[in-house]
């Protein structure tokens, strides 16, 4: 392709051009068939919008709060891990376009770039830590007071997790780091995912996963986190309604719904930090254009009735 991109499908298509194979189908792939990946996209097609009119939408209000930071529209940037693999910057490119953009930035405590040096390349940027619960509860705790120390603003804390799912192309590939990378929040070669250490024939990220994070983990572990820390705690990954019940009961400040299915390029262009930026303002232009065109002049102004469910109504016919 030529010329600039302008939409996510054009940056998607830059990534796949220039990336390595293994590490475009790492960030790009769902597990197994795939059809949860599938689903996650369909899902929103048969979504409608349904518009007011008549509204005085010549000045467009996009910010919003989220756990008492003010951002400048509803739309931040979700932990990608080892990023790396995609741009020398990696997860420090990344942070700087969220801050020059005004939205917030999950780390991901697989990052290919320290929780302390994000932070310092990037002062000013709103930054969460995502975390797993690893087998020795030192480790675990040892992040969530780097981030604090850090001055990070909570912790996502990923549920879905116990292992990781199948990726067919991680295993086809023999997923691993490149030798002159590791996950710089850990020390030791096992805990780094270090190319020192041998993964078999499997996808590596699945080897370590087995290792390292804990399967056991219930509702008391996440008790032992709420009591570790008086940063805001998101659990990452809840789908139920009695689960969300639960986590709620235990304190919580928020959660996150997410079927970690979806493994978008939205974050990690091979372009860097002007990539990550433009794919941000992407997202803001079109964005505000839909709020324009729905009649909205601010977040506040966006309800449910907006929307129409394109299978719910039909049924009604």
């Amino acid at each position: 392709m030529s010329g600039r991109p302008i939409c996510i499908a054009d940056f998607e298509r830059y990534a796949k051009k220039f990336l390595q194979k293994s590490v475009y189908d790492y960030y790009k792939s769902g597990a197994d068939d795939q059809q949860t990946l599938a689903e996650n996209v369909a899902a929103f097609s048969r979504l409608k919008l349904y518009p007011r009119m008549l509204k005085n939408v010549s000045t467009l209000d996009l910010s919003t709060c989220i756990l008492g930071e003010r951002i400048s529209m509803p739309i931040c940037v979700a932990a990608t891990a080892m990023q790396c693999m995609a741009h020398t910057d990696g997860e420090i490119a990344t942070a700087r376009a969220c801050r020059s953009v005004g939205t917030g930035m999950m780390l991901s405590s697989w990052s290919t770039t320290s929780i302390e040096d994000v932070a310092q390349a990037a002062p000013q940027t709103i930054l969460w830590l995502q975390l797993y619960i690893y087998k020795d509860r030192e480790v675990t705790k040892s992040l969530v007071r780097r981030a604090e120390k850090a001055g990070y603003k909570g912790i996502f804390v990923t549920v879905d997790t116990p292992y990781l799912g199948k990726r067919l192309d991680d295993v086809r590939n023999k997923f691993r780091l490149s030798p002159h990378l590791r996950m710089k929040n850990f020390e030791t070669n096992d805990l780094a995912f270090s190319s020192e250490k041998g993964y078999g024939e499997d996808s590596g990220l699945s080897v370590y996963v087995a290792e390292a994070i804990d399967p056991s983990i219930n509702w008391d572990d996440l008790k032992w986190l709420r009591g570790l820390t008086s940063l805001p705690i998101i659990t990452k990954g809840i789908l139920r309604a009695d689960d969300a019940r639960e986590a709620v009961k235990i304190g919580v400040d928020g959660i996150l719904v997410s079927n970690h299915g979806a493994r978008q390029l939205d974050g990690v262009p091979a372009t860097g930090e002007e990539g990550v930026k433009e794919v941000l303002q992407v997202l803001k232009e079109e964005f505000k254009l839909a709020m324009a065109l729905s009649g909205c002049p601010s977040v506040q102004a966006i309800d449910r009735t907006l929307v129409w469910r394109a299978q719910w109504e039909a049924s009604k016919m």
